[in-house]
């Protein structure tokens, strides 16, 4: 992924509300799947790391993306923003040269 379109999906990420988030429990088994059944139709989205999960924000990205074949776009804070294009895209990414 360039830079180009890595600076694309952060833009679109800013809107995306965080719709799961990590807790004490850390990554489980049902926090892949459902990652995994999201980003088949939604392509991108936002995800929280809690104060109490034992892992920061970046671990957990590094962590959840391998498993569900998704790229991280974006780790600021506590949030991450993962990415998967569909088998269908929705998202148009701009040419990487």
């Amino acid at each position: 992924m360039t830079g180009k379109q890595r600076a694309y999906l952060r833009s679109m990420a800013n809107q995306l509300e965080t719709i799961f988030q990590v807790g004490h429990n850390g990554v489980g088994e049902q926090l892949i799947r459902q990652v995994d059944e999201t980003l088949a139709v939604r392509e991108l989205i936002k995800l929280r790391v809690l104060e109490t999960a034992p892992l920061s924000a970046r671990q957990a990205a590094e962590e959840i993306a391998p498993q569900v074949g998704a790229e991280v776009v974006q780790v600021i804070g506590y949030r991450f923003v993962l990415y998967r294009p569909a088998k269908e895209p929705k998202i148009v990414l701009p040419k990487a040269k």
